[in-house]
């Protein structure tokens, strides 16, 4: 049986840059960082996750696989905050940019997007009180 999400993976076309973005600014862990046939593997996540973003050179990375059609974008990696709107004050401060001037209410609680240095949209995410207590 399926147990768990290993990876996912952000085409960026600097990964010493993606690295320091998703690190410095983000707060993320490294991971992994293993030279080997295929190019680097290097991985980042979040502190206590199992789930590791994999950081991946692409050329054509800008948030924008060559296949997709002019004017869409692929969705965003999601990431959870307990705070986010002392999350984004920290954030903001190391750097990160953001669609919006502050987080915004959802429906489904709290939420905002960054932008890494490839394009590669961030939406970070509180859960609304209702879904912290399961009724939902």
């Amino acid at each position: 049986m399926l147990t768990n999400i290993m990876y996912v993976t952000l085409y960026v076309t600097d990964q010493e840059r993606a690295l320091r973005f998703y690190t410095d600014q983000l707060g993320l862990e490294k991971r992994i960082d293993h030279p080997g046939p295929d190019g680097r593997f290097l991985t980042v996540g979040v502190p206590g996750s199992p789930l590791d973003i994999i950081l991946w050179p692409h050329t054509a990375a800008s948030g924008q696989p060559a296949e997709l059609r002019p004017g869409t974008t692929p969705g965003p990696v999601f990431l959870e905050s307990d705070d986010l709107r002392a999350d984004f004050k920290v954030l903001r401060d190391r750097g990160v940019t953001f669609d919006q001037p502050e987080p915004e209410d959802y429906g489904y609680g709290v939420r905002i997007e960054a932008v890494d240095p490839d394009g590669n949209r961030i939406s970070l995410r509180q859960r609304a009180a209702w879904q912290s207590r399961g009724d939902g």
